[in-house]
């Protein structure tokens, strides 16, 4: 089933992703093995330039994620999957917090127990690029859990991966929605 329920919303460049279309891409049927994919474009927030892709792949052992940034001050950054498919907000405020159905305590992508949302930090060079690539054991694209429609956060400070509730990252540089990709 293919689904684009992602709208476009004036303010801040926002996009918001929900109502029926999140809960049918959550209860498709398919299991999470076998090339599943979900893609998240991020966008700056007001004031900021950082941007770029992050998608979501289905493999053996979890969900691969891998991401292309830019426009990112030079050096370490917190990247979380945030509760809300939501960047309506000017500030990225409107994506909620960390994902963490659990109610686990916040922590570094290693780290058990963890929020889902915990993918540490990104890297970005002197040039503002940065990129991502993990096997993760707890995101599922797919069930009650799944993070389809869920929103994507880059922050502008590096998270500590230790201070409660969200690592101490700061302020969120670009949001994006995650939804179903070819």
């Amino acid at each position: 089933m293919q689904l684009a329920a992602l709208v476009h919303v004036g303010v801040g460049a926002g996009l918001v992703f929900g109502g029926p279309a999140v809960a049918a891409a959550q209860h498709t049927g398919h299991g999470e093995a076998g090339g599943r994919r979900a893609i998240a474009v991020l966008v700056p927030t007001a004031g900021n330039a950082a941007r770029g892709t992050v998608t979501f792949e289905a493999v053996s052992g979890g969900v691969r994620i891998t991401a292309q940034l830019e426009g990112l001050p030079a050096g370490d950054h917190g990247f979380h999957i945030h509760e809300l498919g939501d960047c309506s907000a000017a500030d990225g405020t409107s994506a909620g917090g960390h994902y963490n159905p659990a109610g686990a305590p916040h922590a570094g992508p290693d780290g058990s127990p963890r929020h889902v949302g915990d993918l540490g930090n990104v890297t970005a060079d002197t040039q503002g690029t940065a990129t991502y690539d993990r096997t993760d054991r707890l995101v599922r694209l797919d069930g009650p859990d799944g993070v389809v429609g869920r929103g994507v956060i880059v922050h502008a400070g590096a998270d500590d991966l230790a201070t409660q509730p969200t690592g101490n990252a700061g302020a969120r540089l670009a949001c994006g929605v995650i939804g179903i990709a070819k």
